[in-house]
């Protein structure tokens, strides 16, 4: 996504629960989500972040930032800087051309002084570890990759820091191990994924999401998209069980709805 507007800069009406509106900043701080588990659970806590259409969509063209605004960019980065570790697909990283985590000195200063890395760990999902090197997130010195994959490859060596967590089960990625595995060796207690729909469907299905974060976008997109572009949040068969949700926050911006759920997990398929 695009770089935010100054978290200070962007208000957000709190309709649930009811409160004078408040910055992104303000609104996060709210939420205490790098506060720590008093003993550490087996995974991280999986925190779900994804943009919607009002219709349903979510891309437009092949891409998540034309349903994007200044509140949603700004708390795409606030959200950031309060978690440990940041999960997303190997074809969002592609498509969206990841860089750096996390930009601004501020909120580097801000991670630290709630007692998290300067960096979160860019924790990547590739099956096959089809990446692109010059991906420029991999050009950055300073940044801390996990590569969650379930092939025995590895990638050209280059500026940033890069691990390897291999899990595998019948040859197919086992994301609950992946994610044992953070919890362990990373020390890795929230969990931020900003998608795509693809290992959203994938972590819904297994039950490993605890949160959504849900921005509706004021869009009406209509039509079908192309092939090979995600429809939906949640881009796979249906569930045999749906998962359900329950409201735990909402708050408005320039016709823009964010919605905060806690998530029951479905039955396993």
């Amino acid at each position: 996504m695009p770089s935010s507007a100054p978290d200070d800069v962007v208000r957000l009406e709190r309709l649930l629960p009811a409160g004078e509106p408040a910055s992104v900043e303000q609104v996060v701080e709210s939420f205490g989500l790098w506060e720590r588990a008093s003993e550490p659970a087996a995974r991280p806590r999986v925190l779900l972040n994804m943009v919607s259409t009002v219709d349903g969509r979510a891309s437009l063209r092949g891409r998540s930032a034309p349903l994007s605004g200044p509140a949603d960019r700004a708390l795409f980065h606030a959200l950031r800087t309060a978690v440990d570790g940041v999960l997303v697909g190997a074809a969002t990283v592609r498509t969206e051309r990841y860089g750096r985590m996390i930009r601004d000195r501020d909120r580097r200063m801000l991670r630290l002084r709630r007692g998290l890395e300067e960096e979160p760990l860019a924790c990547i999902v590739s099956g096959r570890l089809v990446l692109d090197a010059e991906i420029p997130l991999f050009q950055e010195p300073e940044a801390r990759i996990a590569l969650i994959t379930s092939s025995a490859a590895t990638l050209p060596d280059g500026p940033a820091q890069v691990a390897y967590v291999r899990a595998a089960s019948g040859g197919v990625l086992d994301l609950e191990r992946a994610l044992a595995e953070l919890a362990e060796r990373f020390a890795i207690q929230t969990l931020l994924c900003e998608g795509g729909p693809h290992l959203a469907r994938q972590l819904l299905g297994a039950g490993l999401i605890d949160e959504l974060f849900l921005c509706i976008s004021p869009i009406l997109a209509a039509g079908e998209p192309a092939a090979g572009q995600a429809l939906r949040m949640f881009a796979g068969p249906e569930l045999e069980e749906p998962a359900h949700v329950e409201l735990l926050a909402a708050l408005a911006s320039d016709s823009y709805l964010f919605l905060r759920y806690g998530v029951s997990a479905p039955a396993r398929v």
